[in-house]
């Protein structure tokens, strides 16, 4: 029987070592920092990188960190229930132009989906909770807030009955996109929807990893969880 081969590493040809990149990538999408502020922030622990380079690295390796940091916890989280959902939307300028970001929270606080548009239509409601609903598959309760465009949604996808709307109930999500704002702000702005759309994806994702709920538990339990997750930062695509 043939030998599988090994898949090549992602890192090969790249003079830096793997623990410089997954550290940069860490910083650049996890803290509120822009290319400068991480390049500083290098020189002085004795790295001497360019910004530009921790531009091309968090657009190379973003999203493989992300994708691997999915398949860990989607296998870990295996026969986790997801009964609620809260969805809701903000608005984010492009070229002074307004887009839309969407997403999908569950009852943990756990970032689902993050999907732009250009609308607020019921169209754009419609292809958000499609592709939600294909990846995490059914859900008990959908809490919204009083947009009319997800009750239309949700009539042409048949799941009318789900739906849930309170004056607080959203909180969930509406406290959720206070981490990619202040990332946004460091940022200043987005210029493409691509680049928002790849951003929002990575970045929920590096905050699943390192959201450990420090106002629910002990000093002690959340040194535990940051280490956990530290730890298993530094194996990213090992």
């Amino acid at each position: 029987m043939p030998r599988r081969r090994k898949p090549p590493s992602p890192f090969k040809r790249f003079n830096s070592s793997p623990e410089i990149i997954r550290l940069v990538v860490m910083m650049y999408v996890r803290f509120p920092l822009s290319l400068r502020n991480v390049e500083d922030l290098l020189a002085e622990r004795g790295i001497d990188i360019c910004h530009e380079t921790v531009r091309q690295w968090w657009n190379r390796f973003g999203p493989l960190f992300a994708a691997d940091v999915r398949r860990q916890r989607a296998s870990r989280m295996h026969g986790f229930r997801q009964w609620k959902w809260h969805l809701d939307e903000v608005f984010v300028k492009i070229n002074g132009e307004r887009h839309y970001l969407w997403r999908a929270v569950d009852q943990e606080g756990e970032i689902l989906e993050s999907y732009v548009t250009k609308t607020r239509d019921k169209d754009a409601a419609q292809r958000f909770m499609r592709k939600a609903l294909k990846r995490h598959g059914p859900v008990e309760k959908i809490v919204t807030d009083g947009l009319k465009s997800y009750p239309s949604a949700m009539r042409e996808l048949g799941n009318t009955d789900k739906q849930e709307i309170g004056r607080w109930a959203n909180n969930r999500v509406e406290n959720s996109h206070l981490p990619f704002r202040r990332r946004e702000r460091a940022m200043l702005r987005f210029r493409q929807m691509k680049s928002l759309q790849k951003f929002a994806a990575v970045h929920a994702n590096v905050h699943n990893h390192f959201n450990s709920q420090r106002h629910l538990i002990d000093r002690q339990t959340y040194k535990t969880a940051r280490s956990a997750a530290l730890a298993e930062w530094q194996n990213l695509m090992a």
